[in-house]
């Protein structure tokens, strides 16, 4: 579970996020809005790239936000960024193995929990093709089989559906509904793809210029006149 506590940051006088709080316990859950909503500030406050004014990130009951970067990274959060974080001269296994270098768990351990994650997301018979042959898709998934090893407790994916075709966004939405089941990691996804957040994320949290607007079961939430209004550009209801 991630609560997110008044969480305010500024750049000079822009706000790019006001006071936002919110409690995703859902195994997956979603946060939108528009472009400059605020979604990709939001999950690099929690990550540690950027520094929030105020509030706080708890996750499971930590507050995350005094920790540095890697040290979240040792505690179980992981994260993909909108263009996928391969090495295009790594393979497929390597470039998974790389996320577990900071694991005192020993090299076979390793490698087994690599290609069992490999062999969840359909890339196991390439686990030797280097990162630079992979299509769009098969390092998108690589990404996400980064993101499940070594002991996830929180698993950010910003943007994954980005230039996937509808066949492989549905591939992708049923990889994301198996993450918790088989790794046991809470899952908190943006996409702009508003039918793959209503198929699999059964809570939702929506954003407009840095504001929450709307949070709440995703089918409630899209059926929300306000947000309707932010994606829309229909005038919006009174609060």
């Amino acid at each position: 579970m991630i609560e997110i506590d008044a969480v305010t940051v500024r750049f000079g006088g822009l706000i790019a996020l006001n006071e936002v709080s919110a409690t995703l316990s859902a195994p997956v859950a979603g946060i939108i809005g528009p472009n400059g909503a605020g979604k990709t500030t939001l999950m690099n406050v929690v990550s540690g790239f950027i520094t929030a004014r105020s509030g706080r990130v708890m996750i499971e009951g930590q507050d995350f936000l005094p920790l540095a970067p890697h040290k979240r990274a040792q505690k179980g959060l992981r994260r993909s960024f909108q263009k996928e974080q391969i090495a295009d001269d790594l393979t497929v296994l390597d470039n998974v193995l790389v996320q577990t270098d900071w694991s005192l768990t020993n090299a076979r351990a390793k490698r087994a929990e690599a290609m069992a994650m490999l062999e969840l997301i359909g890339l196991a018979d390439r686990a030797r093709k280097i990162g630079a042959a992979l299509s769009g898709f098969e390092r998108r998934l690589t990404d996400v089989a980064r993101c499940m090893v070594g002991g996830p407790r929180l698993i950010m994916l910003d943007e994954p559906a980005g230039g996937l075709s509808v066949e492989e966004t549905d591939w992708l939405g049923d990889l994301v509904l198996q993450i918790h089941r088989h790794v046991g990691a809470q899952t908190v996804i943006i996409d702009h793809d508003v039918e793959l957040i209503r198929r699999i994320c059964a809570e939702t949290l929506v954003l407009d210029f840095g504001r929450r607007i709307a949070f709440g079961p995703t089918a409630e939430v899209l059926a929300d006149p306000r947000v309707k209004a932010a994606y829309l550009g229909t005038e919006e209801v009174g609060q």
